[in-house]
């Protein structure tokens, strides 16, 4: 019998996967159809935003950075449009938002597997079927059902972040701008995430024998454009949805409150959401961790040291440093994970088995 990898055209294999993961993904967040409201829910206040954005309400939220997140409920708003008076006792508005964010995170998951694949292949740690556990990882995380797929944005700021990786990974610098953004479209925080990712890994590779002679020069100039590009749609969408100039300084200030750095930190320390997100997932990942691109590790690290400088600058609600922190690591700690488990599995499956008599 052919195989399946054989037989099935590239893009045909790739359309396939991302629909398997988009019907997992969307049985994942079935319940906010009709279990429950996660408007009414305590600690997810932004919810009740977006859903005003896909329906044309009035908006609850006078926030005007979370105004500026208009990519997923631009997404959700054709779904929402054709399921008015056809789903029964499903909610219009949490299916179109969960439509949204499952095609964000089924794309997350496909990224885990091509760059996963990538990454095992150059260095010899595993197969795609490896990536594919560590996909599968990801989307069982505490943080895919409970944070991903209730009608929040943070699911599409995670597949931008992951593709970056994938366009640096594979040198496609050109699609760098066009990241940026849809990613600056999709979540102000996706603006400096990518710059510090970006720079990290510039930094780490510019002196790589093994790329082309022109790398540092050919990289350096598609990710400069990609960060103006973010920076001015920050500030035409501010123009537009708001009718004054406002500058990316003037943007941040807006955002700093005034409080206990200290205190705030220890407190995001201590938040519940962070713990059920990493308490597996870290580690599990750190045995295996090291055996991934420098790259890809040291430009992790510098943008989750920004996501913790950003936390404590806003001192926004608790749970926001752990939804940044899955979006940023998440998908390379699923897939150190995965190494973890699968390697686990291999050593048993060769260990002689003893018959009792």
């Amino acid at each position: 019998m052919t195989s399946f990898r054989g037989s099935w055209p590239k893009i045909a294999r790739s359309v396939f996967v991302f629909c398997v993961f988009f019907l997992i993904a969307f049985g994942l967040g079935y319940p906010v159809l009709n279990r429950f409201d996660p408007r009414q829910t305590p600690g997810l206040p932004d919810v009740k935003t977006y859903a005003a954005m896909v329906s044309g309400g009035p908006n609850p939220d006078t926030s005007h950075h979370v105004r500026l997140r208009v990519l997923v409920p631009w997404i959700a708003k054709p779904f929402y449009r054709l399921s008015q008076g056809r789903l029964a006792t499903w909610d219009p508005l949490m299916f179109s938002l969960l439509v949204a964010n499952s095609l964000f995170v089924a794309g997350t998951a496909v990224l885990i597997v091509r760059v996963g694949s990538s990454v095992f292949a150059a260095h010899q740690l595993g197969d795609h079927t490896v990536a594919l556990v560590g996909a599968l990882l990801y989307l069982l995380n505490f943080a895919v059902p409970n944070l991903r797929l209730v009608g929040l944005v943070d699911a599409g700021e995670g597949f931008f972040l992951l593709a970056l990786v994938a366009s640096l990974f594979e040198l496609k610098y050109w699609a760098l701008p066009l990241i940026a953004v849809l990613g600056a479209l999709t979540k102000e925080s996706f603006l400096p995430f990518s710059i510090a990712f970006t720079a990290a890994w510039w930094l780490s590779t510019r002196s790589d024998q093994s790329r082309p002679q022109n790398h540092a020069t050919v990289s350096a100039t598609w990710i400069l454009t990609s960060w103006v590009l973010s920076f001015a749609v920050l500030v035409g969408l501010h123009r537009v949805l708001a009718g004054t100039f406002e500058s990316p300084l003037q943007f941040g200030l807006v955002l700093h409150h005034g409080h206990d750095y200290l205190a705030h930190f220890m407190s995001s320390l201590r938040d519940r959401d962070l713990w059920y997100i990493f308490l597996w997932l870290l580690p599990t990942a750190i045995p295996n961790i090291k055996s991934f691109p420098s790259s890809w590790l040291v430009a992790t690290g510098a943008t989750c040291v920004v996501a913790f400088l950003l936390d404590g600058y806003y001192g926004g609600n608790l749970g926001t440093i752990g939804r940044a922190l899955f979006s940023i690591a998440g998908p390379l700690l699923s897939l150190s994970s995965a190494l973890l488990v699968t390697h686990a599995v291999s050593r048993q499956k060769s260990s002689p088995i003893i018959e009792v008599n």
